[in-house]
């Protein structure tokens, strides 16, 4: 058990570790001049002018309790929503993703933070999330598993994948 507790979270997306290149800013820390930033949803809504203002790329963490209706006028510039799982019973983060992906058509990156368990990889996925951080000691092949889980799903989903080509 000791052992597990030693794995750092990695960031996976579409089923491939890799580097996060976010920078994630504290509600009291001052923006950095450039680079890709992550902030929570909170100083999204108290600094939004000066954020949108910036040329960077823009990410956005929101709690699971958040209406993701009142980021519709900006989706279009933000590039990263982050969505948090507080406990593995608590799915509202899946129907958050559904709603920007389906009902408000966004486009960027979907990422589940928080309690991500191999067992719902597969249904945050169908959900619309791409990418994931989760502690895992070989998360490539855990993604392997959960996305050939099942060839065939009776619920359908808005949500198209891209597929990776390599």
């Amino acid at each position: 058990r000791q052992a597990d507790s030693l794995i750092l979270a990695a960031v996976l997306r579409e089923g491939w570790i890799v580097a996060d290149d976010w920078t994630r800013i504290a509600a009291d820390e001052p923006l950095p001049p450039s680079g890709a930033i992550l902030i929570a949803g909170t100083r999204f809504v108290r600094d939004r002018d000066a954020l949108l203002a910036r040329a960077a790329r823009l990410g956005v963490t929101i709690t699971n309790d958040v209406d993701v209706a009142t980021l519709a006028p900006d989706l279009a510039r933000l590039a990263l929503i982050a969505l948090n799982f507080p406990k593995f019973s608590d799915g509202r983060a899946c129907s958050q993703a559904r709603l920007l992906r389906e009902r408000h058509g966004f486009a960027g990156e979907i990422r589940a933070t928080g309690q991500v368990l191999l067992d719902q990889l597969l249904h945050m996925r169908r959900c619309g999330f791409d990418a994931f951080e989760m502690a895992h000691p070989d998360p490539e092949a855990a993604w392997r598993r959960a996305m050939s889980a099942y060839a065939a799903f009776y619920q359908p989903t808005g949500f198209r994948a891209a597929r990776r080509t390599a």
